[in-house]
Order: C-alpha cells, then structure tokens, then sequence
C-alpha cells in the first residue's frame, strides 16, 4: 500500500498533555511531522463550534483523536455521567469538525474496554457486541462504541478515510498516579512507594488478584499510531497491544520489586475484580509491520523514573 500520510504532513494531536496524546505527539514530531497542538484553555473540544471553527482555520492533513476522560474503575464506577457525557461530546466534536473542515486522515484512540466481559481470548475484533460489557466501566465503553460507529458512518456515508485503533492497558512517563482516578499500573508505583517511604509491612490490593491484563508501554502505542495513519484503511477497528497477559497479583509483585518494597501483598475480595480476562489478538498490527519493543519490567522502572523525577508528584 502506498504511504497515506508522509511526512511534513500536518497533524493534529488532540489531547497532547495526556499520557496518550503527548507520547503520539513526540513520536510524530521526531518522524518528521508537523505537529499541532491546543491547550484545553485554549480550545473546549466539548464544544462542537469551536473545533470546527478551529479545525476550518487550522486545516490540518490528519487528526490524531487522544483526548478523552478515562481513569481507573473507581472513577468509572462513581462518575459514569461525566465518562459519557464529556467522551461523547469531544468525540462528535473532533470527528464532525474534522470532516467538515475537509480533513483526510483521523484516526480514533478507542480502548478494550469496548469488547464483552467474557469475550473468548484472545479478543479478536469481531468480538465487538458480542455480548454484555462489564458494568464498572459501561458508560465509557459505550462513549467509546459510539466512536467506532460514528468513524464508520462517516466512511460508509462520505468515503471518509478515517480509522480507528482499540488500545489495552497502557502506561509510561506522563500517566496519572492519583489514587481516586489513575489506572493500576500507576496505583499501584505509587502505592507501593509509598508503603516503601513509610515501612508499611503490607498493602491490601483491591479484588482477588486473579484477573488477567495486558500492559503496553505508550511508546510502542505511539509507533502502532505512525504505522496505522500511514498504512491502514479500514472501517474496523484495530487492536493494538503486547500480546501477553499477567495476572494483577503478579503484576503487583513486579511492581514492588522495582520500587524496592518487601512487605507483604494482600488482596480484598469484597471490592471488585473488573473483566476476568483481556488480552488482545494483535495479528492485524503485526501484519503492518508493527511489534511492541518495551518489556514491561524495564517500562515500570522507566515510568517509575520519570514519576519520581516530577517535583509536584505528590
């Protein structure tokens, strides 16, 4: 397939200061791309005149749609209002301003959530409304759901070349650590950092401990973005993960021994486990040409690094 989108295009990076966003932007910019970028202070991509007014000025050649309110299942369990409503309203926003605005690449970061509770593993994407999803995060599966569809009718109905990409669990420099609204991976650095600051001898984790993740550093995601903006064009969603799983009582263990904490673990059933199992089937984004490159050790210690680098970390 030729090359859709060599560089010096112009893309825009919507949602650039968070985990996902910054990591496509850096990627992007050291490939050669002309990068753009709006604070939220700047631009509201809730509101849909205003990113199309943007979008009408700016007329990038490409969007890059990583801007989204997500957080860890506490946050998805006490706020499901704010997952749907704020996910859906930057999602129309983007996705109608960037067609209305003539733009020919978007590519739409959706998540794995997205697939049923029990789908049979590996998930394959035509897993997708196969069956119930998990209830802690339904709200922002079903923002994220609306996406895909909303990417596929604009390309069934205008012949848009837009696409769309379903991450795992990602994580790396710039990931949220607060307790109330982060994701596990970063919890659990700084719970287990914190145990390790105050000679704590055990944390009590959340669930059984027995749930199976995936964890991709969001690096290699940021590659997966490059590759599919520049070589994938399809209506269906692509799955884009390291293609291993472990359980989170292993992944605590791998945790605490980077930070270098030595108490005991402990698991509290009576809070919830999420989805038993989610381990993506990657063969469409190895058949690109695209593999992960981070072994997950090394990307803790990297992410640990870099978190306790940030003098505000507290």
């Amino acid at each position: 397939m030729d090359d859709l989108l060599p560089p010096p295009a112009r893309v825009f990076v919507a949602g650039h200061r968070g985990l996902v966003g910054s990591a496509v932007a850096r990627r992007l910019s050291a490939q050669g791309y002309d990068v753009l970028t709006r604070p939220r202070t700047a631009l509201d991509l809730r509101d849909a005149a205003a990113t199309a007014d943007w979008l009408r000025v700016a007329r990038p050649d490409a969007v890059v749609l990583a801007a989204a309110k997500v957080g860890g299942i506490m946050a998805n369990s006490t706020q499901p209002v704010q997952f749907l409503e704020d996910n859906l309203s930057i999602q129309l926003s983007v996705i109608a301003g960037a067609h209305q605005a003539g733009v020919r690449r978007l590519l739409f970061l959706g998540s794995s959530c997205i697939y049923p509770k029990h789908a049979p593993q590996p998930i394959t994407e035509d897993a997708l409304l196969s069956g119930p999803l998990e209830p802690t995060n339904e709200a922002y599966a079903i923002a994220k759901i609306a996406g895909l569809v909303q990417i596929r009718s604009y390309r069934r109905q205008y012949g848009s070349s837009f696409i769309s990409a379903m991450p795992t669990n990602l994580y790396g420099p710039g990931d949220n650590f607060d307790l109330e609204t982060s994701h596990v991976l970063p919890a659990l650095i700084r719970r287990f950092h914190e145990a390790k600051e105050q000679a704590l001898p055990e944390v009590t984790l959340w669930g059984t401990g027995t749930p199976r993740r995936e964890f991709l550093h969001v690096d290699d995601l940021a590659a997966a973005c490059e590759v599919l903006l520049r070589r994938h064009d399809g209506e269906d969603p692509v799955n884009v993960g390291c293609g291993e799983d472990l359980t989170i009582a292993e992944l605590a263990s791998c945790v605490a021994s980077v930070v270098g904490y030595e108490g005991r673990l402990s698991f509290d059933p009576s809070r919830p486990d999420g989805t038993p199992r989610k381990l993506l089937d990657i063969s469409t984004m190895r058949a690109l040409g695209w593999s992960p490159t981070v072994p997950l050790a090394d990307g803790i210690a990297a992410t640990y690094a870099a978190w306790r680098s940030q003098p505000a970390r507290a």
